[in-house]
């Protein structure tokens, strides 16, 4: 396909009439489908094929979707703008020469240029709503807990959740509604505020969150009596273009009846150190099963094993992948792990106490999504500390275990710009709300 939104072509019809009977929905490569290969856009897995199907592509199936391929994402979830899967990059449809984002990049890509109505994508550190953004289409990254990652192949555990991309808000919620609940093979399944940020709640007794839940009809446009937060930090450093665009929604909401109040998060200045610290050293340990024995290329029977390991990575692993082991297992070792892990996670608590002082002040937060317009392709790959910067309005949500939304605030030079709206913990239905006025 032209924007080579697709690693691999489907056709999964679901298995029975449902809420998403005659939508084609495009799954991101790194979740997994029985029959139908999953390569997280890694040479690696390039000829890997799950035995079963993720718990969110059975809730596909069961709402009568039908899967029409597995998108077209950045190595392993290793990057910003499609650009490191070993596949080739996607392409952005309302610029060709310009980058889809990433990692879900096919994901947003396919939905965007009609190749998809709907899609999944998992968000990392703003891996559904960077896409999202540069797009110009609606992406979910739901609280952390809401959606069972079973069946996700996962970059950093404590961060990740699956989230849908839609055309409007509307879709994107009733693909929320489908996907979301409990699920018993899942260990970070959260129960009401009871759960804890990282783990499954232990008094499982308490209805999940989504077990009732119509996030579609949150999607009303009403926003009169709303508080907005806008988190000023964020918008400090980001392109002109954005901010105006950004200032304009704000304008728009504010003549919807929406309140709109200045807020700071002084964490926010060490979100990204602390994420990619965290991010690098969960990757460092997810990725060790990728050895040649267990998954991935083996590395021939020369030598004793550890050659025969160190020869199936380097085929393996992309230069990104290699370079976020590399720092993640430093972060790790003996001697730094409190210097740098330790650290990470006392600045992790910290951006989580900062947003919940915000959200109490307000009922939802707002920040540009991306802080920069799309690049083009090739632009960035060759530092990847400006790409890493990138994240920086994205990454925080991640840490704190929130919701957080893009939507289509607008365009700069005939290129989207994302507003990005943040709730409290299973607070869908608030930036849901929220959203859609943006989109009216």
């Amino acid at each position: 396909m032209g924007l080579n939104a697709f690693i691999t072509d489907a056709e999964l019809e679901g298995d029975a009439e449902g809420p998403l009977s005659g939508m084609r929905v495009a799954v991101k490569d790194n979740i997994s489908t029985e029959g139908v290969r999953t390569t997280c856009g890694s040479a690696m897995l390039d000829d890997y094929v799950p035995p079963y199907d993720a718990t969110v592509v059975e809730r596909l199936k069961a709402a009568g979707a039908t899967i029409v391929g597995k998108a077209n994402m950045d190595e392993f979830g290793m990057g910003g703008t499609t650009e490191t899967s070993a596949f080739g990059p996607a392409k952005n449809p309302v610029d060709e020469a310009r980058v889809p984002g990433g990692s879900s990049g096919g994901s947003a890509a396919a939905v965007a240029g009609g190749e998809a109505d709907l899609a999944l994508g998992s968000d990392t550190g703003g891996s559904v709503r960077n896409p999202a953004a540069f797009c110009g289409v609606v992406g979910i990254k739901p609280t952390y807990g809401l959606v069972s990652r079973y069946g996700l192949v996962a970059y950093a555990n404590s961060l990740e959740q699956i989230g849908p991309i839609a055309n409007t808000v509307e879709d994107a919620a009733a693909l929320l509604d489908v996907i979301s609940g409990p699920d018993p093979r899942d260990a970070t399944t959260q129960y009401g505020s009871a759960a804890g940020p990282d783990g499954a709640d232990e008094g499982a007794d308490e209805a999940h969150p989504a077990a009732d839940s119509n996030y579609a009809a949150a999607a009303d446009g009403d926003v009169d009596g709303t508080t907005i937060g806008v988190i000023t930090d964020l918008l400090e450093g980001a392109d002109e273009r954005v901010v105006e665009t950004f200032e304009a929604a704000l304008s728009d909401l504010r003549a919807q009846g929406a309140e709109t109040v200045e807020v700071s998060l002084d964490s926010v200045e060490h979100a990204v150190q602390a994420y990619y610290v965290i991010a690098m050293s969960e990757a460092s340990s997810n990725l060790a099963r990728f050895d040649g024995v267990r998954y991935g290329k083996s590395g021939g029977y020369e030598g004793n094993w550890n050659d025969a390991f160190a020869r199936a990575r380097e085929e393996g692993f992309g230069e990104e992948v290699k370079r976020r082991i590399l720092l993640g297992t430093y972060a790790l070792s003996a001697g730094y792990h409190d210097k740098y892990y330790k650290k990470a996670q006392d600045a992790r608590a910290w951006v989580k106490r900062d947003f919940d002082e915000a959200l109490d002040e307000a009922d939802v937060l707002a920040t540009p999504t991306m802080p920069v317009l799309p690049p083009e392709l090739g632009e960035s790959l060759d530092d990847p500390l400006q790409l890493y910067l990138m994240d920086a309005n994205t990454v925080p949500v991640n840490l704190a275990n929130l919701p957080a939304i893009s939507v289509p605030a607008g365009e700069a030079d005939g290129l989207p710009v994302g507003l990005q709206l943040i709730g409290p913990k299973f607070g869908e239905e608030a930036i849901v709300r929220a959203a859609s006025a943006v989109e009216d």
